[in-house]
């Protein structure tokens, strides 16, 4: 009966493994050879868990109001709009726009997406003068109603909260930049390198809310540090109206559907191939363009350097692929 009972264990043991991690090998040979847009590779380790990589997908959606943008009449007309767009070019003086952010073993993405756009646009509002980062970890460990910190987070309020109580600034992990850099260690989810092994390091718990600088460096208290939004805005699929605004302003927050064919993207433009639906994430919208006759975004993730594209994607682009049309926000700096 004992033996029974322990083979039965084995058993279920081993299958709950196998139900957790990802068959890598598969998903990548099914999109390699199928006739798509795009080419998958190894970015995380053949024994991933399952879990782990929808850790990472930190997005709750919401049924919350949006406030549409109205666009302005003087904005860029149709017929202006150019056939490639890239953020980082129109404006080279905002070292913030090109940075590719770490999340870590963190579900953070809602977080660290939404502080890098305003970052991004708060330089571009200042006329390049103001270059310094915002603070992430102030905005994932500060803002209630936004969500549950690493466990996972709403877009859309963080705006709300950006708006009425700002930012303070915050480089990456262990950079010493600014009031409030963040606080969870960057580590390589495949490639080694020189960031400490995903898989070795613990769950990080949220820590709580700190209304004062932990960068005993930065001259700067907590109270005059705050950068907040004069307006804050989502926008309609339009593709036109979000190249619009992308073009005019500055790079946007979106969230988008995850498949278990994306998180292996390498080159082209993505496109959901195989695999289920695993959960939404957030992510930077940086600009536009066509390669071999397929219109794509051009996006950063949050995954580091080593994932996709040096940290970069593109993504299929007027079709809302992964839902990335339907939830595109944004706001104006205060300056």
């Amino acid at each position: 009966m004992n033996l029974l009972l322990l083979f039965g264990f084995l058993i279920c043991a081993v299958n709950a493994k196998t139900v957790e991690l990802f068959n890598a090998e598969a998903i990548i040979n099914e999109v390699n050879s199928a006739n798509t847009t795009w080419k998958a590779g190894h970015n995380f380790a053949k024994d991933t868990p399952l879990r782990y990589i929808k850790k990472l997908l930190g997005v709750i959606p919401s049924d919350e109001p949006k406030i549409l943008l109205q666009l302005n009449k003087r904005v860029t007309s149709d017929d202006e709009l150019p056939n490639e767009f890239d953020a980082r070019k129109k404006w080279p003086n905002c070292p913030t726009i090109s940075h590719i952010h770490d999340q870590g073993s963190c579900g953070s993405c809602w977080a660290v997406s939404t502080a890098a756009v305003f970052s991004d646009r708060l330089c571009i509002f200042s006329g390049g003068k103001f270059t310094l980062p915002l603070s992430s970890h102030n905005l994932l460990t500060c803002c209630p109603l936004c969500g549950y910190g690493c466990s996972g987070g709403m877009p859309y309020p963080t705006w709300d909260y950006m708006k009425d109580h700002g930012l303070v600034t915050g480089g990456d992990y262990n950079s010493s930049v600014g009031c409030q850099p963040y606080q969870v260690p960057e580590c390589d989810h495949y490639t080694k390198g020189t960031r400490p092994d995903c898989a070795t390091l613990p769950e990080f718990e949220t820590d709580e809310c700190q209304k004062t600088c932990l960068n005993s460096e930065y001259k700067t208290d907590f109270k005059n540090d705050r950068h907040k939004l004069k307006t804050i805005f989502s926008l309609s699929t339009d593709v036109k109206e979000i190249q619009k605004e992308l073009m005019t302003n500055g790079p946007l927050g979106a969230s988008i559907k995850i498949y278990s064919d994306f998180p292996y993207y390498k080159s082209g433009v993505y496109q959901h191939t195989s695999g289920k639906l695993l959960s939404d994430h957030a992510i930077r919208l940086l600009g536009w363009g066509t390669e071999n006759g397929t219109p794509y975004w051009l996006v950063a993730n949050s995954w580091n350097t080593n994932w996709g594209d040096k940290g970069l994607f593109k993504i299929l682009r007027g079709l809302n692929e992964c839902g990335i049309e339907s939830n595109v926000y944004g706001g104006i700096p205060d300056v």
